[in-house]
């Protein structure tokens, strides 16, 4: 008898179990396939080469900055996070950070294409790792050879997103500050909850 129950128990397991596995093939047979993400790197790539030469023009250093922060339709344009922005950005910037970049948050913000927007990054300022932290990718190749350990660090500034970025959402009157200036150069001037 005990055999017997022990056999019932079994088979009533084994049972159990196939159901299950057949339902759950089933509910992974029943999800829905979608369509491919509205992600194109081949879009990207044309922007980029597009971009290029036009960009090369319209790098700029400290004092040019300054002199064109000063025009009549200019705005300043810090695309860090809005936690790095509360805390400390150049005087006079607004704010819109590189991931809400969108063609309704840009025209809300800048709505004249033709606005000469100056732009900045972290990358930009030495002497505050904390506020103007370094995008920089140090990565070490794990086979060490003479020719991979000669590689330089490679510079991931967020200027070159936000460049390309704002040229593919029609905005073409973009300047680039294009010199490292330390943060304490008495020409620029600092506002947000730490000066």
């Amino acid at each position: 008898m005990k055999n017997n129950f022990k056999y019932l128990l079994l088979a009533v397991l084994i049972v159990c179990t196939k159901f299950s596995f057949a339902q759950e093939h089933n509910n992974t047979a029943k999800h829905q396939e979608y369509k491919k993400a509205l992600v194109n790197y081949d879009d990207f790539k044309n922007l980029v080469t597009e971009v290029e030469n036009h960009r090369k023009q319209r790098l700029i250093n400290l004092n040019t900055f300054l002199k064109m922060s000063k025009e009549k339709n200019v705005i300043i344009l810090d695309a860090r996070s809005t936690f790095r922005y509360n805390r400390k950005h150049l005087k006079g910037a607004i704010s819109l950070s590189f991931t809400d970049f969108t063609q309704q948050n840009l025209n809300r913000l800048i709505p004249d294409v033709n606005t000469k927007i100056l732009i900045y990054c972290n990358n930009n300022f030495e002497g505050d790792q904390i506020d103007f932290a370094s995008k920089i990718a140090d990565v070490k190749p794990q086979v060490e050879t003479q020719i991979l350990s000669n590689r330089k660090p490679i510079m991931l500034a967020l200027n070159i997103p936000t460049y390309i970025n704002l040229y593919g959402y029609g905005y073409r009157n973009v300047y680039e500050l294009d010199e490292l200036v330390n943060i304490k150069d008495k020409r620029i001037k600092f506002e947000g909850t730490v000066k």
